[in-house]
């Protein structure tokens, strides 16, 4: 018996690093998971790695910063498993490093078109589906840098601290409704995007960490099941970071 046995979870940004440790974590528990990610490829090869491993799960492609692609991976997942119980809102992207007066137009709404806008997506068409369940539970991937600034990249911290804001609300509104939303702020992560990534630039980041090294995908993910499951019931509306203690000092 899994701790998510008979729920239906959806996943973005699941065909690699954070959102696939997710993903698997939720099947392993016992819940039918969608996985969604703009790269089909990812997303097809991220079911197959559940599916080795017992789960059960589906592939539905979306870009999360278009509103009527993840209207519809949300009527997909009904359509596909029946309901809709979690969802993890992890799709993102870093964005150009640049002084914020420098920052380009271009660059800033496509960082926060995908980090910003769509996961004020997910959770709306989310929200709506979960009502009429009565009830379900949502957690938004952040960053350690929904609290602290990321230098270089203003428009990612701006998202970051707003996705924090979001569910602060929505956990506010939704309480009564059987509806809970947290966000998760992890710090440096060892995934692919940061395995390339020189050698330089990777000790630096190492050495804002405390405890002296990058944090694991699954490490993150055993704070989303956490928060995803009942062991978490009266938690809402609230900010949980898994940083290695980045944000202590």
């Amino acid at each position: 018996m899994g701790i998510l046995d008979n729920k239906v979870a959806l996943v973005t940004g699941a065909g690699s690093g954070i959102g696939l440790a997710i993903a698997q974590s939720y099947a392993k528990e016992g819940a039918k998971v969608i996985v969604s990610d703009i790269n089909e490829e990812h997303g097809n090869q991220a079911v197959k790695k559940i599916r080795a491993e017992g789960g059960e799960a589906s592939f539905v492609k979306a870009d999360t910063s278009n509103a009527e692609q993840v209207e519809a991976l949300v009527k997909s997942t009904v359509e596909i498993y029946g309901r809709l119980d979690i969802a993890c809102n992890n799709a993102g992207i870093g964005g150009e490093q640049e002084l914020t007066g420098n920052y380009s137009l271009d660059s800033w709404r496509k960082v926060l078109s995908v980090n910003l806008d769509g996961v004020f997506y997910g959770c709306k068409y989310e929200l709506e589906q979960m009502e009429k369940n009565g009830g379900g539970v949502i957690v938004n991937i952040a960053s350690v840098h929904g609290t602290v600034a990321a230098p270089l990249s203003s428009a990612y911290t701006s998202a970051k601290h707003a996705v924090v804001g979001l569910s602060k609300n929505i956990g506010a509104e939704y309480g009564q409704k059987n509806i809970r939303c947290n966000a998760v702020g992890p710090a440096y992560i060892e995934t692919p995007l940061l395995e390339s990534a020189s050698g330089d630039m990777k000790d630096i980041l190492i050495a804002k960490h405390p405890m002296g090294r990058l944090g694991k995908s699954e490490e993150v993910a055993e704070l989303v099941l956490f928060l995803s499951s009942d062991k978490s019931s009266f938690m809402t509306g609230g900010y949980y970071l898994v940083d290695g203690g980045y944000t202590a000092i």
